[in-house]
């Protein structure tokens, strides 16, 4: 099994996307990429402008490759409606994504899911809700969880977790689960005991506002049961690397479990951390705006 993880937050966008390939299938994960359209008062600068357009390219020739697409959930960072990812890579595929119509957020609901799935309807070759669901395909399995949290409530709605399963190796994209928080968001990994798992972490840039400190409690514990359970490498990106000292909550972490890997997207790729967004105000102090 082949893992790339194409375009994530420590690579300067908003994403997770992920290409996964065996030897019966090609896979792309929440083909969606984006930049956050504030941040310290400042618009997105040149750099990651220009970042977008480059891993906007790359996930589109995998997306395009793929006989599969999966969609964890609705919010623009995890599918596009077009702006950066052209439809055309939902041509002849089969796509498996949350369930449109229920454990969804009224603005996913009434909005983005119909718009997306009208627009893609045409297009694809076979649309499945996949919440909860197995799917075989040759000698790859993939597994998603029951629809949990988009983090801590669902006020942002609900997101599924997938596991891709070939030539005995598991590896579990998480989607949204800020941690994992929950028992129910940490469940599916612990149960299904993966190789792999390619997680959104801890949402700490907005710690004490929309993040609170006993969900950042329960997330360092639940990072450490899956450690516990086996877990030899763990990715951590997403929310967690919009925070600049993102790495002081994982000492505890990485010396109480100095075996496994725990690391960034980037650094799986074995490229330097670029957190752009994060960066975003020196960026532009750099250049004389404040």
């Amino acid at each position: 099994m082949n893992v790339e993880l194409l375009a994530f937050d420590s690579m300067g966008v908003r994403s997770m996307c992920t290409f996964v390939e065996t030897d019966d299938v090609k896979i792309t994960i929440d083909p969606g990429i984006s930049l956050a359209p504030m941040r310290y008062g400042l618009p997105p600068h040149r750099l990651e402008l220009d970042r977008l357009k480059e891993l906007a390219k790359v996930i589109t020739d995998r997306a395009k490759k793929s006989d599969l697409v999966v969609i964890t959930h609705y919010h623009y960072d995890h599918h596009d409606l077009g702006d950066a990812i052209p439809f055309e890579v939902y041509e002849g595929k089969t796509v498996l994504l949350k369930d449109p119509e229920h454990n969804i957020n009224k603005s996913q609901g009434d909005f983005r899911a119909p718009l997306f799935l009208g627009i893609i309807r045409e297009r694809a070759k076979e649309i499945e809700a996949a919440d909860g669901r197995i799917f075989t395909f040759g000698g790859t399995r993939l597994e998603f969880s029951k629809a949990v949290f988009h983090g801590s409530s669902s006020l942002l709605g609900y997101v599924i977790e997938v596991m891709v399963e070939s030539d005995g190796k598991r590896v579990i994209h998480t989607s949204d689960v800020q941690g994992p928080i929950y028992e129910d968001q940490t469940e599916f990994p612990l149960r299904t005991k993966p190789d792999l798992v390619i997680a959104d972490g801890p949402m700490t840039y907005m710690l004490g506002y929309r993040y609170s400190h006993e969900n950042l409690e329960a997330a360092l514990n639940n990072i450490r049961r899956l450690l516990k359970n086996g877990l030899k490498e763990l990715v951590l990106d997403h929310h967690f690397m919009r925070h600049l000292n993102y790495q002081q909550y994982l000492k505890g972490v990485e010396e109480e479990f100095p075996e496994a890997r725990v690391l960034t997207a980037a650094e799986y790729m074995g490229e330097e951390n670029n957190l752009l967004e994060a960066k975003r105000r020196e960026l532009y102090s750099s250049e004389g705006r404040r």
